[in-house]
């Protein structure tokens, strides 16, 4: 990648240039990167390293630089110039200042307000960084001053809550240090960040998707396939199954409405050309932070050759549990332990999960070497079961009368849906017998021969923190409408939607339902979401809570911050399209 920066200014004074900063860091690094002492770092290779800032004092400022990841040069919004934006290194127990400032020149295409959400932190609402919610946003020549004492440790990232910035480019990895000793040792320590990159304008990329949702979907089913199908399952069964995906006007290799067929997938910031290389030394164990700061893509994740301990998710510890591969939703992150040996190279591969594409870097001895890269899996199809209608009778339905709006409502035993989803326009689907399955790896992850990650899985280090019953229960919706690319709560989009209220202190019980063909990653701001199992037991303690189609999903959330907060969908143009909430905690 080439970044040729716009340099910014304060009073009057140019700031130090990415690269001239990196210069500067060369030789107290030179320690680190030989294995002396345990590094925190992108990637081994100068000039092009990132910038690590450390300590209680920042100075960011938000402009425009020109990239190059695809062989056109396009326009990307940056931090100090540095895409991915630099990585900061907090201290636990520490208050820290950030002055944020708008650099973006009149004019911009991305707009003239900016914005920074710590993604995953606790802070008071007016540092949380969402405009129009907790604050006016940034605008052009005006600067934010972020300041908020740290009350956690892990791993987490930042982004912008503007428009489509986030999409452009603004997001970095944030590594908290925690105040005590970690339950593991590692002899190294990089961040793994992935991300998706158009050089689309993002704006037109979401006014495409409006008008043509399925552009990207180029692997619809085929004579053939319905030929092969048929003489797996039976004529009948074949015939039954497409016609109920007819009457829904859908197709079950929609796994994701933006992919690789528009995107350039980057890890630390790179093509998989560009190799990312992270170094060690034979018998060492190296922590790798893995960060999906992508704005539309689920990724799995393997090292072939190598078992990955995951030890944190979402910043917060976890008993080890040792796995082959796993997916990360937007928005998430898992730290994971690797003890490479054996050979000079390793590979780190992520692919989408429409299996569409890939990003890789690589773990070697030496800058230079490379593994063998896996090819990309079989592309998954998804069936009725996947979206919460595996006891259906096909044969017995009547498709071409199926009011599928009314279906929660119309069928016993089935379940009941909120009444503003009948005979909505933005509701084309509603899961009729949803399950945690939580001990699912997720669609085009079973059964592949490796030990793959699930968030059964997951248990957090700590018992619950808070030891209350929820007092009371929510139950909330996932909606939308393919065609119309119209996504929401209850069949709200979030500019009809009045927000949640909740009372300060109490301790509540959310509970979700995707209703929808999609996998979403639903984060709320400021208070963490407190997983449970099928029977109400305190599992694991994440920010983001990824909900695959047909699930019902609960957690534990206890209202300890005052103010209004974001709620929605990690997917960006679906919260742009409208699944998000505003959550109202109020004494």
């Amino acid at each position: 990648m080439s970044v040729k920066p716009i340099i910014p200014t304060r009073n009057g004074l140019p700031m130090p240039s990415r690269r001239r900063f990196v210069q500067g860091l060369v030789a107290a690094g030179a320690a680190t990167q030989i294995g002396f002492l345990p590094s925190l770092g992108w990637a081994l290779k100068s000039p092009d390293t990132p910038v690590v800032l450390s300590g209680t004092e920042f100075d960011l400022a938000i402009g425009e630089s020109s990239v190059n990841f695809s062989g056109r040069a396009r326009t990307a919004v940056t931090v100090n110039g540095s895409l991915p934006a630099p990585l900061l290194r907090w201290r636990e127990g520490t208050t820290v200042n950030v002055r944020v400032s708008n650099a973006l020149p009149k004019g911009s295409v991305f707009g003239h307000e900016t914005s920074i959400h710590w993604h995953g932190i606790l802070l008071p609402a007016n540092m949380d960084g969402v405009p129009g919610l907790s604050f006016a946003g940034i605008h052009t020549g005006e600067t934010y001053h972020y300041r908020f004492t740290l009350r956690q440790g892990g791993t987490y990232w930042y982004h912008s809550h503007s428009g489509f910035q986030e999409q452009a480019g603004l997001y970095g990895a944030l590594i908290i240090d925690p105040i005590e000793p970690e339950p593991f040792s590692f002899d190294r320590d990089y961040v793994v960040m992935l991300s998706d990159w158009t050089d689309m304008d993002p704006g037109r990329l979401f006014a495409r998707l409006k008008k043509m949702p399925g552009y990207d979907n180029l692997y619809k089913r085929t004579l053939g396939d319905f030929l092969r199908d048929a003489r797996r399952d039976g004529l009948a069964e074949t015939i039954e199954d497409r016609k109920l995906w007819g009457a829904m006007r859908m197709t079950p290799t929609d796994l994701s409405d933006v992919n690789a067929n528009t995107y350039t997938y980057l890890m630390n910031g790179t093509t998989s050309l560009g190799n990312w290389t992270g170094l060690f030394r034979s018998g060492e164990k190296v922590r790798l932070r893995f960060i999906n700061g992508s704005s539309m893509t689920h990724f799995d994740v393997r090292i072939p050759g190598l078992k990955m301990t995951v030890v944190a998710a979402d910043g917060q510890y976890v008993h080890p549990v040792t796995v082959d591969e796993f997916r990360i939703a937007a928005a998430e992150t898992f730290d994971v332990i690797v003890e490479p040996s054996g050979q000079d190279a390793f590979t780190i591969f992520a692919q989408d999960l429409g299996r569409t594409g890939h990003v890789s870097g690589t773990l070697a001895v030496r800058e230079g070497l490379r593994a063998p890269v896996p090819q990309v899996d079989a592309r998954p199809i998804l069936s009725m079961a996947d979206m919460g209608h595996g006891g259906m009778d096909h044969a017995s339905m009547d498709h071409a009368a199926m009011d599928h709006a009314a279906m929660g409502h119309s069928m016993p035993g089935m379940l009941q849906h909120p009444p503003g989803e009948g005979s909505n326009p933005l509701v084309d689907m509603q899961t009729m017998a949803p399950t945690a399955s939580l001990d699912d790896p997720g669609i085009g992850l079973r059964d592949n021969g490796r030990t793959v990650l699930s968030y059964a899985m997951l248990k957090s280090a700590f018992a619950d923190p808070d030891g209350r019953e929820p007092g009371r229960e929510i139950e909330l919706h996932l909606t939308g409408h393919m065609e119309r690319f119209s996504w929401g709560f209850n069949g709200q989009k979030f500019a009809d939607a009045e927000p949640l209220r909740l009372n300060y202190g109490e301790r509540m019980r959310i509970v979700l339902v995707n209703d929808t063909m999609m996998t979403h990653p639903i984060h709320l701001h400021g208070m963490w979401s407190d997983l449970e199992d099928e029977h109400g037991n305190f599992m694991v303690r994440k920010h983001t809570v990824d909900m695959p189609p047909g699930t019902r999903r609960s957690y534990r959330v206890r209202a300890d911050a005052l103010g209004d907060w974001a709620y929605h969908c990690h997917l960006l143009y679906h919260m742009e399209a409208g699944m998000m909430r505003t959550v109202r905690v109020e004494e």
